[in-house]
């Protein structure tokens, strides 16, 4: 990867995308967890097909991001191992770095995805404490795609900890592919905030 974080990796958005104490979970109820991404969904797509300036609308999609992804638990499970190993000024920059890439991952792709529609499908607990809500995502001139979403109750509240895109977990692959930007830096937290800052500016140039 050279040091570059790939455009699935961007996605982990997410979405993204968990270390939390198991305390603060309680098991979730698959209608609530449907619920919870129906709304959110719509929220999204209002967003992305409605009138506003670039501006504006990322500052709404930074709104209800922040609200519905766990971004700390889902950003320390990425992380991983090295999170132990990271200074407190490189964990709150790359907390900070990894909530940017969520936004910026949307909001570059405002052209691409004008008009775009999703449906709920199944959902249903994954373990004890999580739930896996299946989506269908139609983009004008594009095959429908499923999307699923992992929601978990994190301090009484739903939150998206996981997306499932095309069979693979996005939090597990952008897992892998940081700690191997670390590994080859001498296990340096570092050079993964440097990649983190280039994949920003690339998102940002794609804006429009």
């Amino acid at each position: 990867m050279n040091g570059r974080l790939s455009r699935r990796t961007a996605l982990a958005t997410g979405t993204a995308l968990l270390v939390w104490p198991r305390l603060s979970r309680a098991a979730m109820d698959p209608a609530r967890a449907a619920e919870f991404i129906r709304t959110t969904g719509n929220r999204l797509v209002a967003i992305i097909n409605g009138g506003g300036s670039l501006e504006q609308r990322r500052a709404q999609v930074a709104e209800v991001l922040r609200a519905a992804v766990d971004i700390e638990g889902v950003g320390r499970f990425i992380l991983g191992r090295w999170w132990n190993l990271a200074s407190e000024a490189e964990r709150r920059e790359y907390l900070l770095l990894f909530e940017e890439i969520i936004i910026r991952n949307l909001s570059s792709r405002f052209g691409e995805l004008a008009g775009v529609r999703f449906s709920i499908g199944r959902s249903q607990p994954r373990t004890e404490d999580d739930v896996l809500v299946s989506t269908e995502v139609v983009q004008p001139g594009s095959p429908p795609f499923a999307l699923d979403w992992l929601v978990a109750e994190v301090a009484g509240q739903p939150k998206v900890v996981d997306v499932v895109a095309e069979g693979a977990s996005l939090r597990l692959t952008t897992r892998s592919e940081y700690s191997s930007v670390i590994s080859r830096n001498g296990g340096r937290v570092g050079p993964l905030l440097d990649a983190m800052r280039q994949q920003i500016a690339r998102l940002a140039s794609q804006e429009r």
